[in-house]
């Protein structure tokens, strides 16, 4: 069938945490498919300062209702710990760990920067909800993330080469220029997906909820939610 899927993608956005576990559950399937995935880091704070949004926990009735939204989501995909930093806004300028990832994908390669970005996300929200902006534990969390066979990913010189190609202009430029693409594709927030279906034509999506219609401009074949009658067994998700 063929498309490909590029979704932008920020640490501090939980939604994103929901959406990369969505895809990476299903990026054997999505490649059997022949739809090529790519995931791009991006500063969600200079999305919403670009596209004239803000922060839903900065109004308090999205704020109450958003706690029963994200406990829902999360236990969705399977994050059954999540727990917010306390000083989330804070926490969130993710300048640094988010032109790392870019070092590890151009310098270590797909699966390196898969694994590392969703190790980050973990270390981000659930306890004790690591503080991924500060290169020191940065350092520390990049030692730590688990290798394919056991072991660690990265020794302590490939750490130090990952801060250090963080604060290179390269780094700094890719990361403005991913940032940049995603608001002038009309981005308002994360996740944000700009999909491609396999007759070439493009359309933004948005949401970790959203797999469903990003699904059908592919043109792949997907359960819907249906509603089922009384007596039948709901299948498990």
């Amino acid at each position: 069938m063929g498309g490909r899927i590029d979704a932008y993608l920020d640490i501090a956005s939980l939604y994103s945490y929901f959406t990369i576990e969505e895809l990476l559950k299903n990026k054997d399937r999505l490649a059997a498919h022949g739809v090529q995935v790519d995931l791009h880091p991006v500063l969600l704070g200079a999305i919403n300062v670009g596209s004239g949004n803000k922060p839903p926990w900065t109004l308090p009735a999205k704020a109450t209702y958003g706690n029963f939204d994200s406990h829902r989501s999360a236990v969705r995909v399977g994050l059954n710990n999540i727990s917010p930093p306390e000083d989330l806004m804070a926490d969130s300028m993710t300048v640094v760990p988010l032109r790392a990832l870019y070092v590890i994908k151009s310098t270590y390669g797909e699966a390196a920067f898969l694994a590392t970005f969703r190790y980050l996300f973990e270390a981000f929200w659930t306890a004790p909800n690591k503080k991924v902006a500060k290169e020191a534990v940065l350092a520390e969390v990049l030692a730590d993330v688990p290798g394919p066979r056991g072991g660690k990913l990265f020794s302590a010189d490939d750490v130090e080469r990952i801060i250090s190609g963080a604060k290179t202009q390269e780094a700094k430029n890719t990361l403005k220029a991913q940032t940049q693409k995603a608001i002038d594709q009309g981005a308002f927030g994360a996740p944000w997906f700009w999909v491609t279906n396999p007759q070439g034509k493009e359309e933004p999506f948005f949401g970790s909820d959203r797999f469903h219609f990003i699904y059908k401009f592919l043109g792949l074949p997907f359960q819907d939610i249906s509603l089922l009658p009384p007596g039948e067994k709901a299948a498990k998700l």
